[in-house]
């Protein structure tokens, strides 16, 4: 989401009368008035600049522009004008035009605070943070207590993620008496990135308070709830969330999130799809709903949004993985080779895929280069279930039981609950003649077959 910047236009106008007095390159008193010719109904500059802002103080910039840009041609020096046109440009979407109005009245008077804090403002709005950052900064070294700079600058390091910071600015901003909920609500995800979740309940809550019907507050507040496994409370929020903001991608995936984790796939799987129609750009969405179609034996589904997901995304190494992890459940073989391929050729040691093509290649009597992309997952990855296995599994079929057992041992070592990998060491260790270890295997693969058959087996 975007950071919004509290613009010191708002602000400016106000305390406009002072910062003409205080400010000014040269007394506006000691400026000489304009001829009637030139401005008419008006004498000096003083009273020009002060009609503009009285102007800009009701809305009326298209009055007020006319007058600054008639006090400028008039004394083109003077810095207030400059810096009172450019909030106008400002506000209408003329940064160029701004930045160039707040840098001449930097010019004129460099220990100005108010183009310089505006400057800060046009450099945020223009995606320049950096630049942004250092304009507040600036007016923060001769202004420590200069309220809209700090509020401000706090949004930057938030943009930034330097979230310490951001806090530390956003709760002096508070103290020096700018509060409303964007600044409750950017301390409150601030406070959530730092894992201070105490801290960020309370600013979030006082958001929400501020703005009942906002949804981001309460997106925030379930993944808090999320975090520390509070998955009911988490539902509700987001569920709360989507209520007032159909329209929120991120709640529901969230929903789909914690449906998913208890094994509610079905129900998932309309969060997933909400979440992707909304919102097509975040490869997550598609890796999720192709995820709970696979766990519920869909795989033609899984693969054609994944095959989506590969044409969006097609340098992901991960989404070409899936598409051949789904082709090859619904028994083509020959897509899941060439996806498979195409993931390790945008990431060579993805060790899902290199044990994936290594089963298939193995599956199509490859035996050689299966062997080699299953002994190089397991180079990359000593805990892999499925490298180990179907390594073990190659091993066996090739007869070559006595290097079949280590690897089928170690697969036993990572899942001891998987019943397969105890019959082949069965079959392996019989082979051998080691038969009182042999009969061992097949008593522990049995109780797992019988618990399996139960629905007892996680």
């Amino acid at each position: 989401m975007k950071l919004k910047i509290i613009s010191l236009v708002r602000f400016l106008f106000a305390a406009a009368l002072t910062c003409l007095s205080v400010h000014a390159a040269h007394p506006i008193s000691q400026v000489r008035p304009l001829p009637q010719n030139r401005i008419s109904d008006t004498a000096s500059v003083t009273a020009n600049l002060l009609e503009a802002v009285s102007l800009l103080q009701v809305g009326k910039a298209d009055e007020a522009e006319p007058i600054l840009r008639r006090v400028i041609l008039a004394a083109p020096r003077n810095p207030d004008a400059h810096n009172l046109l450019g909030t106008i440009l400002d506000q209408r979407g003329q940064f160029k035009e701004a930045e160039r109005e707040y840098r001449e009245a930097l010019r004129l008077n460099a220990r100005l605070l108010g183009p310089l804090a505006n400057l800060g403002v046009l450099l945020a709005r223009t995606a320049r943070s950096q630049e942004a950052i250092q304009a507040f900064e600036s007016v923060l070294r001769r202004s420590p207590n200069h309220p809209q700079a700090t509020l401000n600058l706090g949004f930057q390091y938030a943009v930034q993620r330097d979230h310490a910071r951001a806090v530390s600015l956003l709760t002096r901003a508070i103290d020096l008496g700018l509060d409303s909920y964007e600044v409750r609500y950017k301390l409150g995800v601030s406070y959530y990135n730092l894992e201070k979740y105490d801290e960020a309940v309370t600013a979030l809550d006082l958001a929400s308070t501020l703005s009942p019907h906002t949804a981001d507050p309460l997106y925030y507040l379930g993944l808090i709830a999320w975090a520390r496994g509070q998955d009911e409370r988490a539902g509700e929020l987001w569920e709360k969330a989507i209520s007032l903001r159909p329209e929120f991608p991120d709640a529901q995936f969230m929903l789909g999130e914690v449906l998913s984790k208890h094994r509610r796939y079905d129900a998932a799987e309309a969060f997933y799809k909400r979440a992707l129609q909304q919102d097509p750009t975040k490869a997550i969405y598609y890796l999720r709903l192709g995820g709970v179609h696979i766990l519920q034996g869909r795989f033609d589904l899984a693969r054609d949004v994944f095959l989506n997901a590969a044409k969006r995304f097609p340098e992901r190494s991960d989404v070409h993985y899936f598409v051949g992890l789904a082709a090859r459940g619904t028994g083509d073989f020959d897509l899941a080779q060439v996806s498979l391929e195409l993931s390790l050729s945008r990431q060579a040691d993805n060790v899902d895929a290199l044990a994936l093509l290594g089963a298939i290649r193995g599956d199509r009597a490859d035996y050689p280069q299966a062997e080699r992309l299953l002994r190089r997952a397991i180079s990359l990855d000593n805990k892999h279930f499925n490298a180990h296995h179907d390594l073990g599994s190659l091993l066996l079929r090739r007869q070559r039981y006595a290097e079949a057992v280590p690897v089928l041992r170690r697969a036993g070592s990572i899942n001891p609950r998987h019943p397969d990998v105890h019959y082949k060491l069965f079959m392996a260790l019989l082979r051998l003649k080691r038969t009182t270890e042999a009969e061992q295997e097949l008593i522990i693969f049995r109780r797992l077959d019988e618990e399996r058959k139960a629905g007892r087996l996680n």
